[in-house]
């Protein structure tokens, strides 16, 4: 797929950009926008959905506290207890007293409260009376579904809701007349004297009346206040069920639905509802609203859809005059992408001719780099030619070392002969080091390697003094395999002979030691125990050999004299002088062309540093990085040759 996005034109990755930088951003907020109107509608709905049903319980509180209020002052007259409870005759007379005072309050109870369908008192006495429609005989009621409910109530009440009841006929209560419409009755047990059944009060009251929002024709399309019983039942017009009606019940039904604490969000027969109740304690009902959120479903889909479209319309004309702003812009890249193309092939283009702007400075650079490719074209052709020329140069030399070493071996098998050991030892050594010094294969060797080219330059050098130099060797064996440039130490011995001691000095000792400076840097330290330096000679030395740098030109330091080895080591001098200032002077080329190879291969974090006292020798310390060849135990081995 990268291959693939690689291989569209720049105009279409362009135009690719822009429609995801404008589509992500928009499809995000279009989304975010569609979920805050989502659920600030249903928060909404839901806040309206409970205020209605807190007016619509305050309302029906009102009214059963209306029924109570009835129910109470029915039950307050002691001539209407008093007649309930006769367990004899009356006379005529009391008869119409009790119609004309007492039994007209109960009526004007009735009308004082027209929200009251039925006050009736039924007694369980034979001798009462009927006085219809208030007054009847117990034996009415024995059939209905919540006579047994009512005996052992005692001083409580209880609440019955029915859809219909039968109303009594007044001359045959077998016959059942017109249903009364639904109702809510509320139902109390006379016992008198205590825990002697007498009778019982019923109280009705149209659940139009009762709640007039639920049982009323003023309902929505898209939602339903409904009042379901304790039972789970439910009590609502019309008698058939509706949908609305069956998803209440079945949601409060579902213990997911009730642990949303009487509200929640559901889905039924591919619609979407949110169902809000709250509880009417007392009753032991809920009171429920049941809203339809389809209807906001689908306004707020059309805004989503209508979205998306502008969206797409928008997305389109931004390609179109992208397109077109960037054929114009891409114009002047094609030039120079052509250019580059023939550049590929091996042909140099004319100069790109591109003004202002960002690709107007890339062009410029590139005509730079053309001129820049001519040149170096250039220039391989004559390095290539010098590079023929030094093979042919290196042929050459390497015949001549060979005749040398012939002529070497020659007179040491002379020596032999005539039993010189001193000059066949002396020559064996001079051989070596010429084979070290012809023998350049690359930058760096290990440290035994130039441990020997010392041994061999020691040996050659003995020859010189009635008291040989003696070489101290005190490093680790592992440490035999470490990494250095080659011909490293051999100035710094060079210079120690040269100028370290005196012709009257007597025993000359020369240590070389090797140290871990920390876990990165080894340290190398050169010891003679020759005439030193003062300490003002020691710290300029210092001075020039910290100034030295890795990219510094050798055009910028003094020229080193050539050392009879054909390398660039030490100031050819006499080794009687007595001048020190000018001895360290001299011998500090040989160490800054040292400090300089360090730098350039190793970084200026390593170097050398010198240490040194007048009559108390010197010390030449190397820092290098700890780069060991081979592993090894690391074990101290200390040599001493002659």
């Amino acid at each position: 797929m990268l291959r693939r996005l690689n291989s569209i034109p720049l105009q279409g990755r362009l135009i690719a950009a822009y429609i995801i930088v404008i589509l992500l951003p928009t499809v995000a907020v279009s989304y975010y926008s569609y979920q805050q109107i989502n659920t600030t509608y249903i928060q909404d709905t839901r806040l309206k959905s409970i205020d209605t049903l807190q007016n619509e319980k305050q309302t029906i509180l009102t009214q059963l506290e209306t029924m109570e209020r009835a129910a109470q002052l029915a039950v307050s007259d002691k001539a209407v207890i008093q007649y309930l409870t006769e367990n004899q005759d009356k006379p005529t007379a009391e008869l119409i007293e009790f119609n004309e005072n007492s039994y007209a309050r109960l009526a004007q109870i009735q009308i004082n409260n027209p929200s009251i369908l039925h006050l009736r008192l039924y007694s369980n006495s034979p001798k009462t009376y009927e006085i219809w429609p208030i007054i009847l005989q117990e034996s009415r009621i024995t059939d209905a579904p919540w006579y047994a409910q009512v005996h052992g109530l005692g001083d409580r009440e209880a609440w019955y809701m029915q859809r219909s009841d039968l109303a009594l006929d007044r001359n045959d209560s077998s016959r059942p007349l017109e249903p009364d419409p639904p109702k809510l009755s509320l139902l109390r047990e006379l016992e008198l004297p205590k825990g002697h059944h007498a009778g019982v009060i019923q109280v009705d009251m149209r659940l139009a009346d009762l709640a007039p929002q639920t049982f009323g024709k003023s309902q929505e399309d898209n939602s339903r206040l409904l009042l379901l019983d304790g039972g789970g039942g439910h009590v609502a017009p019309p008698l058939t069920e509706d949908r609305y009606t069956r998803l209440a019940t079945e949601l409060l039904r579902d213990p997911a639905v009730q642990s949303e604490g009487g509200s929640a969000q559901y889905r039924a027969d591919g619609q979407a509802y949110l169902l809000t109740s709250i509880p009417l304690e007392r009753l032991g009902a809920q009171l429920v609203q049941v809203v339809s959120l389809e209807k906001m479903l689908q306004d707020t889909g059309r805004a989503r859809n209508l979205i998306i479209i502008a969206t797409v319309a928008f997305i389109v004309l931004v390609s179109l005059i992208t397109y077109l702003a960037n054929s114009i812009i891409l114009k002047n890249l094609r030039k120079l992408t052509q250019a580059m193309k023939q550049m590929r092939k091996g042909e140099l283009p004319p100069m790109v001719q591109v003004e202002g702007g960002e690709i107007g400075e890339l062009a410029y650079h590139f005509n730079r780099m053309s001129g820049t490719i001519n040149e170096l074209i250039a220039q391989a052709v004559r390095k290539q030619a010098l590079m023929k020329e030094a093979e042919l140069r290196t042929l050459y030399s390497q015949i001549d070392a060979h005749f040398l070493y012939n002529t070497l071996e020659n007179i040491k098998m002379l020596a032999e002969i005539e039993d010189q050991r001193q000059i066949s030892d002396a020559l064996t050594s001079l051989g070596g080091m010429m084979r070290y010094n012809f023998k350049w294969g690359g930058e760096y060797v290990t440290l035994s390697q130039e441990l020997r080219h010392i041994r061999n330059y020691i040996e050659v050098m003995n020859i010189r003094f009635d008291e040989p130099v003696q070489l101290q060797v005190d490093i680790p064996a592992a440490y035999n395999e470490l990494e250095l440039l080659k011909m490293s130490l051999q100035p710094i011995v060079e210079n120690a002979f040269k100028h370290g001691w005196k012709e009257e000095q007597g025993e000359r000792l020369l240590r070389i030691r090797v140290e871990d400076e920390d876990e990165r840097t080894v340290r190398i330290i050169v010891q003679d125990n020759g005439y030193g330096m003062p300490p003002t000679v020691m710290q300029e030395l210092n001075e020039r050999l910290q100034q030295v740098s890795d990219t510094e030109p050798a055009e910028r330091s003094a020229p080193f004299p050539a050392s009879t080895n054909g390398l660039p080591f030490t100031e050819q001098r006499s080794s009687t002088s007595a001048d020190p200032v000018h001895a360290s002077q001299q011998n500090g080329y040989g160490l800054l062309n040292v400090q300089r190879r360090i730098r350039l291969f190793f970084g200026n974090e390593y170097g050398l540093y010198v240490q040194s006292s007048a009559g108390e020798g010197t010390d030449v310390s190397l820092h290098l990085p700890k780069i060991i060849l081979a592993g090894g135990d690391i074990r101290h081995e200390t040599t001493t040759d002659y």
